[in-house]
């Protein structure tokens, strides 16, 4: 999940909305599997994507069903999760604005992996099924760029294992909490503090940890005051003590 977000220029304050996106083509431009396009080719394709708004909570698929559709975050966060039968529930990723998921069922086949819900007010992008094919067997480089996304996923569940197994809990939380923190950076320019949406029982899926673990490191780091928590929402205050916490 470290595609870059859009930069700041791209967007504009609408009335209630917060910042959208100036023009559906630009904006293109600024994802890394559509950014060799021509402008040309960039506008042709916005012309097939449906752009859609969800309200927070929204789930939009369940893992099972059938993989259509290519979803593009241009505004808010997704939480990717499996749930079990009991109803537990693992976060396996919190995806910000510039990212890109539901691939894996369009590439494959398959249904999908995993469950996807909004956790905050979302705009998204859509690319049908069909419409995604065409597009990658006329653009050689965009089909690089999305099996170099794919590739940077699996090494990162493999580095999610290995750090499962030889990184103490709170290393793997301050390394999270600087992944996450990129991520709006990358969105919003260089706040003075960066937002988390998460609780404490998706950040603990997110490291492979439990939420008591997670709730004892985020005290240290306030009491540090590097962190500041409240309910569903995780703020960083001082991102480069963070930083070196983890080297």
């Amino acid at each position: 999940m470290c595609i870059k977000g859009f930069p700041l220029s791209k967007w504009q304050r609408s009335e209630g909305k917060g910042l959208i996106p100036m023009d559906s083509a630009e904006v293109l431009g600024q994802i890394p599997i559509f950014a060799s396009l021509g402008n040309e080719d960039r506008r042709s394709l916005a012309r097939q994507i449906d752009r859609r708004s969800f309200q927070k909570g929204t789930l939009l698929f369940r893992r099972g069903e059938a993989g259509d559709a290519l979803y593009i975050i241009i505004r808010g966060q997704i939480r990717i999760f499996a749930s079990t039968r009991q109803g537990n529930e693992i976060t396996l990723a919190l995806l910000g604005v510039g990212e890109f998921f539901g691939e894996m069922a369009l590439l494959d086949g398959q249904p999908r992996s995993a469950n996807a819900e909004t956790t905050e007010d979302t705009e998204l992008h859509i690319l049908q099924r069909d419409n995604f094919f065409s597009f990658l067997m006329h653009k050689e480089s965009a089909l690089r760029a999305i099996l170099y996304a794919l590739s940077r996923r699996l090494r990162r569940t493999d580095n999610l294992l290995t750090e499962a197994c030889f990184l103490q809990i709170s290393h793997r939380l301050a390394r999270k909490l600087v992944e996450l923190s990129q991520t709006v950076e990358a969105a919003t320019g260089s706040p003075a503090s960066y937002e988390i949406f998460t609780t404490q029982r998706e950040m603990a899926g997110l490291i492979g940890a439990t939420r008591e673990s997670v709730n004892k490191e985020l005290k240290i780091l306030r009491r540090k005051g590097l962190v500041q928590t409240s309910r569903s929402r995780i703020t960083v205050r001082d991102l480069g003590r963070l930083k070196r916490r983890i080297r």
